[in-house]
């Protein structure tokens, strides 16, 4: 099994309310392709760090194999969720893949 772990921090300009949001839509896009993407096994997103915490989401997700962690990458379900409900609102992003 592989591990793909991802932190985001999401842009400054964004109020309270519009942070919820953002966050909401995240959790649910990416959460929404666990059985619909082949080599998936778990996706889960936290949206409600501690204080102490320096990122605002985090992205936890399991692939059978590295091979399907890059078809995952390239997904076009993946990548629609990507590109409307997380880069457009993300100021930075740290990623960690590993084997487990």
């Amino acid at each position: 099994m592989v591990k793909h772990v991802i932190l985001w921090k999401l842009k400054d300009e964004y109020s309270g309310a519009e942070i919820k949001d953002i966050k909401a839509g995240i959790k649910s896009g990416l959460e929404g392709l666990k059985g619909n993407i082949p080599g998936l096994i778990d996706i889960k997103v936290n949206i409600e760090p501690l204080e102490s915490s320096n990122c605002d989401l985090m992205l936890d997700s399991t692939f059978e194999d590295y091979e399907s962690l890059k078809a995952y990458s390239k997904n076009p379900l993946h990548v629609d969720v990507a590109n409307t409900k997380v880069r457009p609102y993300t100021a930075s992003r740290i990623c960690m893949d590993y084997e487990a």
